[in-house]
């Protein structure tokens, strides 16, 4: 029998479920790992060390017993970060769970380790306060790369030419004057940030002042690029956008 291997993972809890009378089953996102599953036994105990550490986005340090494409076993936690600021606002807390499930689904196309320095610089920057739809729209974008989807922002997606004037999810990209047609036009600003947004360090930025008109134009954007090109339909995007509406 060949013995389970002893490592040390960072990651965050993004699903837990019952296993028998007293464990738990976690999905861990991790950075050297990707999406592994991991059994804490007797977590669901009053007085087990890790019924505090075993509950959805807790981000720690898990040593486990692990073995590759088969479930773990969990011997011991440190806790990082609980993201008590966001689990205490309904809005934030639903931006964590969509990002969470867009990570999930984009490491199951590719395994690229960036995707969780992504992931966890948004979450980071959400807890600091940072306005959760402007970080999750950079994550978006960023993700983008990942799944082979990138709209052209270099210039004009028919022509090519460097002036633009508005960006075209239909067209896949920045669009210029001549070739709107009947594409929506968004503001300059708008066309300057998402320049902007595609190569901006998440983990670095230290001030956001985005108006309401350029986020709407960008999330709108967002939305309608991944509808038409990733197959990436999620059930916490639906509630996002139920959320904001209201």
């Amino acid at each position: 029998m060949i013995p389970l291997e002893m490592i040390e993972v960072e990651g965050i809890i993004i699903s837990e479920k019952p296993y028998g009378e007293s464990s738990k089953i976690l999905n861990i996102i991790t950075k050297d790992k990707g999406i592994i599953g991991v059994l804490a036994k007797g977590a669901k105990r009053l007085k087990s060390p890790f019924r505090s550490v075993c509950q959805r986005f807790c981000y720690a340090n898990f040593n486990i017993s692990y073995k590759d494409d088969k479930l773990s076993v969990l011997i011991s936690a440190d806790v990082i970060n609980n993201f008590k600021n966001i689990k205490n606002d309904i809005k934030k807390l639903s931006y964590l769970n969509f990002i969470s499930e867009l990570t999930s689904g984009v490491i199951k196309q590719n395994t690229d380790k960036r995707i969780y320095d992504i992931y966890l610089s948004a979450i980071l920057k959400i807890e600091e306060g940072f306005d959760p739809v402007i970080i999750t729209n950079i994550l978006e974008l960023k993700y983008l790369s990942f799944l082979g989807v990138l709209p052209k922002l270099d210039g004009c997606v028919v022509c090519g030419n460097p002036k633009v004037v508005t960006i075209s999810a239909y067209k896949g990209g920045f669009v210029c004057k001549d070739h709107v047609n009947d594409d929506y036009v968004v503001s300059e600003k708008t066309i300057k940030l998402i320049r902007v947004l595609e190569y901006v360090d998440i983990s670095k930025i230290t001030k956001l002042d985005v108006s309401n008109t350029v986020k709407k134009e960008i999330n709108d954007f967002l939305d309608d690029y991944y509808d038409r090109y990733t197959g990436l339909y999620l059930k916490s995007k639906k509630f996002l956008k139920s959320l904001t509406s209201l």
